[in-house]
């Protein structure tokens, strides 16, 4: 049975060795730009799993990584060295154009910016992954997605029409409508206020919970990160820790500790 929290490099576990066991994982990646004295290391030999059906959240200080890991991750970057694996699917062996159809067929994206096209209503925004793939769109489940996301009301309405948190729940279902392998969220409740925000975080734990996702997000707050399963530390481009079942308050006060000069950089005893 796949394990239910991602490896940590310390205690050996290589997903190298069985990368189709994770949603998504990374293997002894590392994203250098510069070169010689300037050069600069945004992923330092992260080797992570994800599992599936699991909701994890990426957090660190500023500069950490945790937005380069998520664009790696996502085919929207490519790693100087090392590997990136989506299911079984080496990521690096990939052709522009396979990757384009891997990002558009088992990959779901929510961005801070809401990223929806201002001339479609929210129905059509919501079927655009499918029409641009061509393929059909499933009625009963398109009907689940806008069931759970509280949208059969809104269908008709144009972005410009909509809340920012009803235009961001538009963006989920639409990440949600073609069923992807996993859920990919950068910052998605970085431009809502704390109600809408939390409706936002509801649904991705749902889509989890009732609709069998797996879900990946990067985030900078506690209280986001607090709805995931489990929750990946970043720091200097390294994974520094991992905690399961979080808190808000246990994620905040592990964020303070890497302000706090004791605190070691991870590999530091290597």
């Amino acid at each position: 049975m796949p394990s239910t929290s991602p490896p940590h490099p310390s205690a050996g576990h290589d997903p190298g060795h069985e990368p189709g066991r994770y949603a998504a994982c990374t293997v002894h990646a590392v994203r250098a730009y510069g070169m010689d004295d300037t050069e600069v290391r945004a992923l330092d030999d992260v080797t992570v799993g994800f599992a599936r059906g699991r909701f994890t959240a990426v957090m660190g200080p500023s500069g950490s990584g945790k937005s380069t890991l998520l664009h790696c991750l996502a085919g929207l970057d490519t790693v100087t060295s090392g590997q990136v694996f989506l299911g079984d699917t080496d990521l690096g062996s990939l052709s522009d154009k396979r990757l384009t159809r891997l990002r558009r067929d088992r990959i779901g994206f929510v961005f801070q910016a809401f990223n929806l096209l201002p001339t479609l209503t929210a129905g059509e925004n919501i079927a655009l992954p499918a029409s641009l793939a061509g393929a059909r769109v499933d009625p009963d489940w398109i009907a689940r997605v806008v069931d759970a996301v509280g949208l059969g009301d809104r269908l008709a309405h144009r972005p410009s029409e909509l809340s920012g948190g009803q235009q961001q729940r538009v963006a989920v279902a639409r990440a949600l409508a073609t069923r992807p392998e996993v859920i990919l969220a950068d910052e998605p409740t970085g431009n809502l206020d704390s109600r809408s925000g939390g409706e936002v975080l509801r649904l991705l734990r749902d889509a989890v919970d009732t609709l069998g996702q797996t879900v990946l997000m990067v985030t900078h707050d506690p209280v986001a990160a607090g709805y995931a399963d489990t929750v990946v530390f970043l720091a200097d481009g390294r994974i520094a820790d991992r905690m399961d079942a979080p808190t808000p308050q246990a994620v905040l006060d592990r964020m303070k500790a890497f302000d706090a000069p004791s605190v070691p950089k991870a590999g530091a005893s290597r």
